[in-house]
């Protein structure tokens, strides 16, 4: 599991690890780690000496851990210049080391010719707002000829804790982060600044608490959660699911949901709305009800929403799921149709799964600033309706509304946006409730699923929403396998 912290705790573990340690080895195990990523990646398009290497050094332990990796370089025969954004304050001791070694100071970026790299150093993890204008030239005129861009730490320009990137931010292709990993570096849209990510172990892992404050599934921690069936299951043990999805206008949302949810290993399904004709001529085995959902038939968990449009039918089906006493998933329609003051106060579980669109309407704000914070928006959800919040979007996120870690799904595609693959995602997530997985679980094993089954039905094409339903089982068995 990749676990992430906020800068706060961080700072206080490492100050905690150096007083146990002589001066300066965090920085060098930082730099070592750092060097030998650039050596990595200097081979993969040539080799290592010879290269030719530029580092932009800012004034905190970001530069110093540059210029400490540069030592490292040059000293493997590498060409390394440092362009130091404010020379006054350079870290001392690494540029110290660094000018022992070889590396040279270069006065600008005019002259530099042609690059293998570059090292961000500009910022570190205490950084706030985008890059300063200056900074933003230098580092446009040095990777003009998309030269490889490591980032030491994070990239310099995105916020730390939350992901968000207020002004211009620097675009690596790959970061090195120290300790542990970073919330920004998972949650977008400060996570598509990072490329690939390398965590370095520099010791910190006794001194961080728990639980941390992001955290980011693996294929070992989905397959924990999977349900499996024993030799004993029945249709109920393994878990019927009810959905109410679909409308005159929108018939395909019921079929997709229902897809979802047997795809997803649901026991049975119970489909309740207008939709029941194309739902049975495509899944023959789905129990169909005219309604409402309350008399369908016994289910362990609902899914409501799903192009059910916004009439006064399906304002009733809302409320009628939302009274049930079983956990219940609300998406689409469903969730402009939801009464706070009831999901607030049910007995039961309740998952919203909204886009940032839906998600804004939900807070009272405008799209852009869900899109700008999506950690703050989904924690923010969470708290004011008591719900678990799974916010779609780039990088999907789960919530809850008491304090445990907020969770990124790390297998989102672009393949996912296409019409109706969130109907899917709604019946995936309803089975696994109905299976008996926690709220938090469902959400993001569902998540997870998703992103898997987008994968395998795309095969690097373009998919529809029936496609992804279909990638569902081998999704299912790509995780068992590890």
């Amino acid at each position: 599991m990749r676990r992430a912290y906020s800068v706060e705790t961080v700072r206080a573990a490492e100050a905690a690890l150096q007083k146990r340690l002589p001066e300066g080895a965090l920085m060098r195990r930082a730099a070592a780690g750092l060097a030998v990523a650039c050596g990595d990646l200097l081979r993969r398009n040539g080799r290592v000496y010879g290269s030719r290497v530029l580092l932009l050094v800012g004034s905190g332990d970001n530069g110093g851990d540059a210029l400490y990796a540069g030592a490292r370089l040059a000293r493997r025969g590498a060409g390394v210049r440092a362009l130091l954004i404010s020379p006054d304050r350079a870290h001392e001791g690494g540029l110290a080391a660094f000018l022992a070694a070889g590396g040279q100071v270069a006065e600008g970026p005019e002259g530099l010719g042609a690059l293998d790299l570059v090292v961000d150093g500009i910022t570190g993890i205490g950084g706030r707002g985008g890059l300063r204008e200056d900074a933003t030239a230098l580092v446009r005129a040095v990777t003009r000829d998309r030269t490889p861009v490591i980032a030491v730490d994070l990239p310099s320009g995105v916020e730390a804790d939350s992901g968000e990137v207020h002004g211009e931010a620097v675009r690596a292709d790959a970061t090195v982060t120290f300790g542990t990993y970073k919330p920004g570096l998972l949650i977008d849209p400060a996570a598509e600044h990072a490329g690939a990510l390398r965590l370095v172990d520099i010791g910190l892992g006794p001194e961080l608490p728990e639980p941390p404050d992001l955290e980011a599934l693996q294929y070992a921690d989905v397959a924990a959660l999977l349900p499996v069936p024993g030799a004993a299951s029945d249709k109920y043990r393994r878990g019927v699911v009810g959905v109410v999805a679909g409308s005159d206008r929108y018939p395909g949302a019921a079929v997709l949901a229902v897809a979802g949810a047997l795809r997803g290993g649901a026991g049975a399904v119970r489909y309740t709305g207008s939709g029941a004709d194309a739902v049975i001529a495509r899944f023959p085995e789905a129990l169909v009800h005219a309604g409402p959902p309350s008399k369908a038939g016994r289910v362990q968990a609902w899914v409501v929403g799903p192009g059910i449009g916004d009439g006064r039918e399906a304002e009733e089906a809302v409320a009628d799921v939302l009274a049930a006493d079983v956990p219940v998933l609300v998406d689409a329609d469903g969730l402009r149709l939801l009464d706070a003051e009831t999901v607030r106060t049910r007995s039961c579980a309740t998952v919203l799964t909204p886009h940032a669109g839906e998600a804004a309407a939900l807070l009272g704000v405008a799209r852009e600033e869900v899109e700008a914070g999506r950690l703050a928006a989904v924690r923010e959800l969470a708290a004011r309706y008591r719900a678990t919040v799974l916010l779609k979007g780039s990088t999907t996120l789960v919530a809850e509304a008491r304090d445990t870690p907020v969770r990124v799904n790390p297998t989102g595609t672009g393949w996912l946006a296409t019409a109706g693959s969130g109907d899917v995602l709604s019946g995936l997530t309803g089975s696994l409730l109905a299976a008996g997985l926690a709220p938090r679980d469902a959400a993001s094993v569902g998540a997870y699923l998703h992103g898997l089954a987008a994968r395998h039905g795309a095969g690097g094409a373009p998919l529809s929403a029936q496609d992804v339903a279909d990638g569902i089982p081998a999704a299912w068995r790509d995780v068992r396998a590890g």
